[in-house]
């Protein structure tokens, strides 16, 4: 895989900009790199057919879906845990700053609204610009043209670095428009293997960097959204953030090793080993929560009453409830409410996590502590 995979051309300063050239590179296949591709796509299909049997699988993506918007975010500083998302979506207090609470609530809005348009517009420029409007509208990225590709020079390093002294210098505003036409393009072609499709595509979206903040986590956003887009996925179950944080040296280092040397080889081998390790921790995350909920059917006996199923349900999708929002989300009176959550509160299902009288706060930690549990490279 040798050969350059762009130009350098001179901006302010005398710095250098990187335009990639277009995709595909020439790829030369190894018996590791299809090795790799095949476990790969083994075990996202392993994915997709218990995702495809999930009887609610709603349920259990709602809470993917925010563990993937607080890692990514993460990735670019946000400091809001899973946590703190979802005792804040249930209408608990947190103490966390409403900045952090907003981005990481808009990228759920963001991949929420990607998924739902795919049934309309096809993976594109325009889905582009709509899904970066959403993710930083009312954040610090609101001051960064939401939804407009910038018009000005930027460059990546370390804070206090110049354009001289970035450790990446993406393509000058002029040659922005041309490299995304051609990206554009390369999205809907079909000559590759889709996971391999993927992986250019985001590298290539990072060097191009077409906005003045949110390129990292809309890049990221693209590769779930290609991937149902492709047929590869029934829905967004695959999460590649977690990966990517939990080895983000990594992941930066292979980034600007393609630009610089063209390392497509251990570009792919590191984005192939990410799908078959989140996959397998996707499915090892909903095996053992479907554990816990079968446990709690059975312990429940005959207090496993339709309301109740419907209860477990709601905590599955968010492990934290209020009285009040069990009100609102099973249509019920407020001691019928009460009632059903406090037969869970003494079988140890939920516990108290605030000291308030009123408007109390639940949570069944053990599904939490599954969902919070820190990525480990190591698992196979």
């Amino acid at each position: 895989m040798s050969g350059p995979s762009g130009q350098y051309v001179s901006v302010s300063t005398g710095a250098k900009a990187f335009v990639p050239n277009d995709l595909p590179p020439q790829i030369a296949w190894s018996s590791e790199l299809a090795s790799a591709l095949s476990s790969a796509d083994r075990m996202i299909g392993r994915l997709a057919g218990e995702g495809g049997r999930l009887p609610n699988p709603h349920v259990l993506i709602r809470p993917f879906v925010r563990r993937e918007a607080v890692l990514s975010s993460r990735i670019e500083g946000t400091q809001a845990t899973l946590g703190e998302l979802l005792a804040h979506e249930a209408g608990a207090p947190v103490e966390r700053s409403p900045e952090d609470l907003r981005e990481v609530a808009n990228y759920v809005a963001a991949l929420e609204q990607g998924v739902a348009r795919l049934a309309e517009l096809p993976l594109s420029l325009r889905l582009v610009r709509e899904l970066h409007e959403t993710l930083t509208r009312g954040v610090r990225g609101d001051r960064a043209a939401p939804g407009e590709f910038r018009r000005i020079q930027v460059w990546i390093g370390p804070p206090g670095a110049t354009v001289a002294t970035a450790r990446f210098v993406p393509p000058p505003p002029d040659r922005i428009g041309p490299c995304l036409d051609a990206w554009e393009r390369f999205l809907h072609e079909r000559t590759l293997p889709p996971l391999v499709h993927a992986a250019l595509m985001h590298y290539q979206f990072e060097a191009i960097h077409p906005f003045l903040d949110g390129n990292g986590r809309v890049g990221r956003l693209l590769i779930t959204l290609f991937l149902i887009e492709r047929g590869v996925l029934p829905s967004p179950l695959l999460y590649l953030s977690a990966f990517f944080e939990a080895s983000r040296a990594d992941y930066y280092d292979l980034l600007i090793a393609v630009s610089e040397r063209s390392a497509w080889r251990e570009w792919l081998l590191y984005f192939l080993q990410g799908v078959e390790h989140q996959a397998g921790d996707a499915l090892r995350r909903t095996e053992r929560i479907n554990v816990l909920l079968d446990g709690w059917r059975r312990d429940l006996g005959s207090r496993h009453t339709p309301t109740m199923a419907r209860l477990l349900d709601r905590l599955a999708a968010n492990p934290f409830i209020t009285i009040t929002g069990a009100v609102q989300h099973l249509n019920v009176a407020f001691t019928t409410a009460q009632r059903a959550i406090t037969v869970l509160k003494d079988r140890g299902i939920v516990v108290q996590t605030s000291a308030a009288r009123r408007d109390r706060v639940f949570c069944a930690q053990a599904l939490l502590d599954v969902l919070e549990e820190p990525t480990d490279l190591a698992e196979a």
